[in-house]
């Protein structure tokens, strides 16, 4: 007779997958270490990995929209330090 099925709250899946993640250690010490089947937390360890790895597709492509994006303020920003330069000689040239 199979015993009555164990509910785990979102905050103690999350805490066990942050265990396995953090630490390196294997799911099944994990498992064992915190009273559950090694299965169970495998399949959490397995979706948060599919959850993770679209969230870090999306921050690479916005890491690299913002690396471009200050590419060219800095290219920007040069060209008008220099456009400053010019104006303060040729301010000076006037004055004299």
């Amino acid at each position: 007779m199979a015993g009555k099925r164990r509910k785990f709250d979102a905050e103690f899946r999350e805490g066990a997958v942050r265990i396995v993640a953090e630490t390196g250690k294997p799911i099944a010490q994990v498992a064992q270490d915190l009273g559950i089947n090694e299965t169970t937390l495998a399949s959490w360890v397995s979706r948060a990995r599919r959850v993770g790895g679209a969230t870090a597709t999306g921050e690479s492509e916005e890491l690299a929209r913002l690396r471009r994006e200050n590419a060219q303020l800095k290219k920007d920003n040069k060209e008008l330090a220099m456009e400053r330069d010019v104006l303060k000689r040729c301010m000076v040239l006037w004055v004299k």
